[in-house]
């Protein structure tokens, strides 16, 4: 029979997706004594959501996951510890696949084709899907969409909603976003992240700035960042907005591992209008915007009678740190 996956969108994306099907194993898993003695097979179909387009730009398996080591987990899952329920079956499985830092998604079916059922049947198939938010994982602290290490469950809804930071505007309200990159075509990063954002519904690129080059702050040895800010408007609430940007950054292969660390795309709210606070996940204005050269020169130079709260005059800011920053390119991206 054949099986085809729905799709699964992130910040409006549709995700590639990564298929095997048909991993057989005996296990011992089932309610009835006797299934466990002797053991039965079991089959599983395994979907994975992600984003293939780096590892295909650069011919790398390191940049994707690898499905000969999944396929080993789910055997090792089915020949392992006996449980009752083939959910519990298929809820490991997905737990196992979403530690793998790549995938964003998973679906699962497990079948039971020789279930004691005293009637005549074809199969028993349980099929679950499970994401980031739904998995039993761990996600990353985060201000704007600075990485802090990975402490805070993944349950995201549970821990971080609520607040006012999931209240949405009356009408669209101005919001502040800041871009870099230091890996692999980073010029072209930038513009492509700039389109996303525009194509997705609730979000509207009004203005761009310069491109600009400085050093990086901390962290590693590492290649020189190029940097830029854009002024949208928005109708999503402010976690909605950082969810379409961690869903462009994942896009473009951003990996969050060592902090301050190189990456190919980083996405900040620094700024939304009519929201001011702190949450686990979330500070607006952003806390660390105003010591920024990348972020004040460039925002500077688009809007010179900007104000930042807690600042004042973002045009004086930049002028005591414009001498880290390099203009690289003016205007940009060079065809909006």
């Amino acid at each position: 029979m054949t099986w085809t996956s729905a799709p699964y969108l992130k910040a409006g994306i549709e995700l590639d997706r990564i298929t095997v099907m048909g991993i057989r194993a005996v296990g011992h898993h089932g309610v009835l004594p006797h299934e466990r003695a002797a053991g039965q097979p079991f089959v599983v179909d395994l979907t994975v959501h992600l984003a293939v387009n780096d590892a295909a730009a650069n011919d790398d398996l390191a940049r994707t996951v690898n499905y000969a080591e999944l396929a080993e987990q789910v055997v090792g899952i089915l020949t392992g510890p006996s449980v009752d329920l083939v959910e519990t079956l298929a809820q490991r499985i997905a737990v196992a696949v979403l530690q793998h830092d790549r995938v964003e998604c998973v679906d699962v079916r497990v079948h039971k084709p020789m279930a004691p059922i005293p009637v005549e049947f074809a199969d028993v198939v349980v099929s679950i899907r499970r994401d980031r938010s739904s998995g039993a994982l761990w996600a990353d602290k985060r201000i704007g969409s600075a990485a802090g290490m990975p402490q805070d469950p993944l349950a995201y809804a549970p821990s971080v909603a609520g607040d006012q930071f999931d209240v949405r505007p009356l009408q669209p309200v101005r919001a502040l976003l800041a871009l870099g990159g230091n890996l692999g075509e980073v010029e072209a990063t930038l513009t492509d992240a700039v389109h996303a954002l525009d194509r997705i519904p609730g979000i509207h690129v009004e203005s761009t700035s310069p491109l600009v080059a400085s050093a990086p702050v901390g962290g590693p040895p590492q290649p020189d960042y190029l940097n830029a800010v854009v002024r949208v408007t928005t109708a999503l609430t402010p976690r909605e907005l950082l969810a379409a940007c961690h869903g462009i950054e994942m896009v473009h292969g951003r990996q969050r591992g060592e902090r301050n660390g190189p990456r190919t795309l980083d996405i900040d709210i620094v700024d939304v209008e009519g929201y001011r606070g702190e949450s686990d996940d979330l500070t607006l204005p952003h806390p660390r915007a105003a010591e920024r050269g990348f972020v004040l020169v460039p925002w500077a130079r688009m809007e010179p009678d900007a104000q930042l709260v807690g600042v004042g005059s973002v045009a004086q800011a930049a002028a005591n740190v414009a001498h880290a920053v390099t203009i690289a390119r003016d205007p940009w991206p060079v065809r909006a």
